[in-house]
């Protein structure tokens, strides 16, 4: 409900993108997408998030209509004219957080991927050696990659799996989209390749996204819990539906998934669902 008090370049990715002062004192990236289904598939990625209960992993989102002479942006109007967004244009705004910092992956998945080995789980004795802390990590890591699973989300993690071709040190580099806040934990940035433009281009990307998730045996019991839910009630896509709709009062100017999206979303969630039982087993 806040207005548009200023807006700046830089600091929020490409430079079609601004951080907006809001009028309340805080601040936001507003993502302006090169396609509309840029911004769709970062508003169903957030509210799948929060379906799956790992919602505090990512930024507060909420989708913005384009309006000059509107309320909201009429203190900006000047610099509206010059970002070449056009008006009626739905852009998603996620609060700015502050003090993030750059994030490496952590083992196994750096040291095997850079070695050019193919990825193994931890085996219990392996698991039975860390810390507390240690395992934290890696569950908040398993949260990511089950994530990105069911989003189809190349842009991440599998990304740098991908840049191993070229790099093989690029593992021990910072993982794209991906930072940490001021309470140690994993912020999922930037998930506009999720679902839509992801499930485009399952072909390409999931000879390195499903080996990834073979990759892990490790999971938080809630998010365990929440994929067996939508697992045993077939429910993924009319969950999410159900939520996009009662919170984003936009979602119709973007639409959303196709019948042929929510059959992929809900086969990802079986196909995790099976390999969190194979866990189970071994």
């Amino acid at each position: 409900g806040a207005r548009v008090s200023a807006l700046e370049r830089g600091g929020c990715g490409r430079s079609s993108n601004r951080l907006a002062l809001l009028s309340d004192g805080s601040r936001a990236c507003v993502r302006y997408g090169v396609s509309p289904e840029q911004i769709q598939g970062e508003a169903l990625s957030y509210h799948l998030a929060g379906v799956l209960g790992m919602q505090q992993r990512l930024p507060p989102m909420a989708l913005a209509l384009v309006e000059p002479r509107g309320p909201r942006w009429e203190p900006v109007r000047e610099e509206l004219r010059g970002s070449h967004w056009a008006e009626g244009s739905v852009v998603s705004l996620t609060r700015w957080v502050d003090n993030l910092t750059a994030v490496v992956a952590p083992e196994p998945w750096a040291t095997e991927a850079g070695a050019g080995r193919r990825l193994r789980t931890l085996s219990a004795t392996e698991l039975g050696g860390l810390s507390p802390a240690q395992l934290v990590e890696l569950v908040q890591w398993s949260d990511l990659i089950l994530f990105d699973y069911l989003t189809a989300n190349f842009d991440r993690l599998v990304s740098n799996l991908f840049s191993l071709q070229w790099d093989p040190r690029v593992m021990r580099r910072a993982t794209s989209n991906l930072l940490r806040g001021p309470d140690g934990g994993l912020v999922f940035m930037d998930n506009e390749a999720g679902l839509v433009h992801g499930y485009r281009l399952l072909a390409m990307w999931d000879p390195y996204n499903e080996p990834l998730l073979r990759s892990v045996c490790i999971f938080r019991e809630g998010t365990a819990r929440r994929v067996a839910e939508l697992h045993r009630r077939r429910s993924a896509a009319a969950e999410l539906r159900r939520r996009y709709r009662a919170r984003e009062p936009l979602w119709a100017r973007l639409g959303f998934l196709t019948e042929r999206q929510a059959e992929l979303l809900q086969a990802r969630v079986d196909f995790v669902h099976r390999h969190i039982a194979h866990c189970r087993a071994q």
